[in-house]
């Protein structure tokens, strides 16, 4: 594919008035599609988001986000993103009760058979719920001159042929749907953020254009969330969560977190086979088979305040935009319509922020012409890691299925030495930290393999962890 400067619609106005404005599409409002708005906003004259639900006034359930009703954190990486994409926005979402949690000082965490040391904080989350999260980025957004929405209707194909996409068919949904046709949104610019269920390799084939080659790697794993008020003083003084790490040996997990309203969240996971069940005695039944009481104990207390919600598409996903191909100008993929994770391993809404800001740079990039492969490498670029944490991991499951699962002669020797590391992460600061700094998408994947980490996974002893779950911080050393 090649577009050149002169004809591909991703050419961008930037903040120039004598040159023409753009009209951009997103297919798609929900966390990914608002935050690359907020990025395009800057180079388009109008930013338009297509959202096939109607948002709802504050910080509620949407049926769009089928997953909302769950765990969901935004990692330092995601926090940084964010807040260079909408300053002030970490504040905001703290002033409404987002909690902020320290890694692994306020977290009990078991993982290979160990719990780590309860040392103090290196990294931070913010844990909330994604209704929340959702509403005050929608709240910021939409906030813009630029950018708008149109609700209630959804995408149906693409308008082009397979040089160039100039826009998107929609049609109403609800009572409306039936009463009225097709129509067409014009836009020089088509950006994809509708999800892991995106249908836009079929609307590309539908104009005469390439698919993208799909990767796919899937566990089975599912997992049911409830949510909670704990105990009268059954937080005090102890720690902020508690998370139990599957691992091939032991493929269950659990995670328990404070979120806004005084709430706290619990999900359970399991793998194909061992899923999670929804009813009530079901759920509390399955923390049995934890590998210690913890967690159950502390649900026997706690009052429950919702029903237990299931999920089951949970598959790692990653579409190729970034390859050669007969791809349009005027067409990218964000989010999980690009690049979709495991989501216990929490990374979603942090790549969906990371990846508007790489939108945002390589549009602004003064050396390099932004057209539409370019733009799209650097978006397929700021998944990576996070693609290679999440499908790395899942490939060692048992059951683990998809087209990604052919070993390569690097595989062994770089997993025997990531089982040492995290052998060692539990009870080793150092090791620690820098383990929690990849994992949080703040360093890259080669810190693991620097000289010092290196030695100390290699050569140093199997440090001691805690035995029971630590419920206390350490005190720092004087």
């Amino acid at each position: 594919m090649t577009n050149t400067e002169a004809h591909d619609p991703q050419r961008t106005t930037g903040g120039d008035d004598h040159r023409p404005a753009r009209r951009v599409v997103v297919i798609g409002g929900s966390l990914a599609g608002l935050l690359a708005a907020q990025a395009l906003a800057g180079h388009a004259g109008t930013v338009t988001v297509v959202e096939r639900d109607r948002y709802p006034d504050g910080p509620g359930h949407r049926s769009g986000v089928p997953q909302d009703r769950h765990t969901h954190v935004l990692l330092e990486s995601g926090q940084q993103a964010m807040e260079t994409l909408l300053p002030g926005i970490l504040d905001e979402m703290r002033e409404h009760g987002a909690r902020r949690v320290g890694t692994p000082g306020d977290i009990c965490q078991w993982q290979n058979g160990r719990w780590f040391r309860r040392t103090p904080a290196t990294t931070h989350f913010l844990s909330a719920s994604r209704g929340l999260t959702d509403w005050v980025v929608r709240r910021r957004v939409l906030a813009g001159p630029r950018v708008g929405t149109v609700q209630g209707a959804e995408v149906t194909g693409l308008v082009g042929d397979a040089r160039r996409v100039r826009g998107v068919r929609l049609r109403e949904r609800g009572a409306a749907a039936g009463r009225q046709e097709e129509r067409v949104l014009e836009a020089d610019l088509v950006v994809d953020a509708s999800g892991r269920s995106s249908r836009a390799p079929a609307w590309l084939a539908a104009i005469g254009a390439e698919p993208p080659h799909e990767e796919r790697l899937e566990t089975g794993l599912a997992y049911s969330t409830r949510f909670y008020r704990a105990a009268a003083g059954a937080a005090d003084g102890a720690a902020l969560g508690v998370y139990v790490v599957p691992n091939p040996d032991q493929p269950l997990g659990g995670l328990l977190l404070p979120l806004e309203d005084d709430r706290w969240i619990v999900t359970l996971s399991g793998l194909r086979g061992s899923e999670p069940p929804t009813d009530e005695d079901g759920f509390l039944d399955f923390t049995t088979r934890l590998p210690h009481p913890l967690l159950h104990d502390w649900l026997r207390k706690a009052e429950p305040v919702s029903a237990a919600h299931g999920f089951r598409g949970t598959a790692n996903v990653r579409r190729r935009y970034d390859r050669p191909g007969r791809r349009p100008a005027g067409f990218l993929a964000t989010g999980e319509a690009l690049c979709a994770f495991n989501p216990i391993y929490g990374q979603g809404m942090s790549v969906a922020a990371l990846s508007a800001v790489a939108l945002r740079d390589a549009l602004a990039d003064p050396r390099r012409t932004p057209t539409t492969h370019r733009v799209q490498q650097a978006l397929s670029a700021a998944a990576q890691q996070a693609w290679d944490i999440s499908a790395g991991a899942d490939k060692n499951m048992p059951g683990a299925t998809g087209n990604v699962l052919r070993p390569r002669a690097v595989d062994r020797p770089a997993d025997w030495y990531m089982k040492r590391l995290q052998e060692r992460a539990c009870g080793n600061p150092e090791i620690g930290a820098v383990f929690r700094d990849v994992l949080s998408l703040i360093a890259p994947a080669s810190a693991l393999f620097a000289p010092a980490v290196a030695r100390a996974v290699l050569f140093g002893p199997e440090p001691e962890a805690p035995v029971e779950p630590p419920l206390q911080q350490e005190t720092p050393a004087a």
